[in-house]
């Protein structure tokens, strides 16, 4: 779908050659607002839409971990068992979504273009304050759907470059932006992922010891939620883990989160209760 109608010169139409503000979103509210998410009916009548939980992030000494399992629900039914939920917004930060999963992505890929057409704009990286700002205002204007049961509700983190710290924003579904301290969760089985993250987190964590941490809540939340998918090494389907550091964003490999999830799982083996 095109923003605005071609010039019959073949030029580029007035809206991509006036000068503007660095904002992507309130660019594309001036040339072609209906693509907004907000700015589209929802239609009638009871959604059965699939959903994305858990996300779960965790500060280690100099940055983040943020993971998520790969299971999708529609209803009582397993929609996918490999979905992804965490992306890189740019090179020092990471998103987590819950919620409608299509809405939940489409917001994710907006937010990413909001954050590579400003650093195109203004020659820079808008700070990791500033782009959790950007995140609440879009969920704002996603209100609509969300009244309708259309929510959607991010996890975000990243490496604050100007104070050398890992940093974790959580948000509700009207823009409400919150930052936390250590670790967060999300997602129906946030309950026992929190609780896991509570037991498992201690300062002075390394990035691997955050990650083995993170790993674990997911696992605690599947045992306990039918909702989130824990590893299943037999489809060799295994959490998307992503670190944040002073290096940038680094998706966790499947051979680490193999023996992660192993160790895990040795760890938990019990005798048999017949015994």
């Amino acid at each position: 779908m095109s923003l605005v109608p071609p010039s019959s010169s073949g030029r580029l139409p007035a809206a991509f050659t006036t000068p503007g503000s660095a904002s992507f979103v309130e660019f594309l509210a001036q040339a072609a607002p209906a693509l907004l998410p907000g700015n589209r009916p929802a239609g009638g009548g009871d959604l059965v839409v699939p959903h994305a939980t858990t996300i779960v992030a965790v500060r280690f000494d100099g940055g983040i971990v943020m993971a998520g399992d790969r299971r999708a629900t529609a209803g009582s039914m397993i929609a996918s068992r490999h979905i992804e939920k965490v992306f890189a917004a740019d090179d020092y930060s990471a998103i987590g979504i819950a919620g409608s999963a299509g809405l939940a992505i489409e917001l994710v890929r907006l937010f990413q273009l909001e954050l590579e057409h400003y650093e195109k704009i203004e020659g820079s990286l808008l700070s990791l304050d500033g782009k959790a700002n950007r995140l609440a205002t879009l969920l704002r204007g996603n209100l609509g759907l969300a009244m309708q049961g259309l929510a959607v509700v991010p996890l975000f983190g990243g490496y604050d470059l100007a104070r050398a710290v890992g940093r974790i924003f959580s948000y509700d579904v009207t823009g409400g932006r919150y930052e936390e301290q250590d670790h967060h969760a999300i997602g129906s089985g946030s309950v026992f992922a929190r609780g896991s993250l509570k037991k498992r987190w201690r300062p002075g964590l390394d990035a691997a010891g955050a990650v083995e941490v993170a790993v674990e809540a997911l696992v605690d939340a599947a045992d306990d939620d039918s909702a989130t998918g824990g590893p299943d090494a037999g489809r060799r389907i295994y959490p998307i883990v992503a670190t944040v550091d002073a290096a940038g964003y680094r998706q966790v490999g499947d051979e680490q989160l193999s023996a992660v999830s192993g160790r895990i799982a040795v760890e938990r083996q019990v005798g048999d209760p017949r015994a």
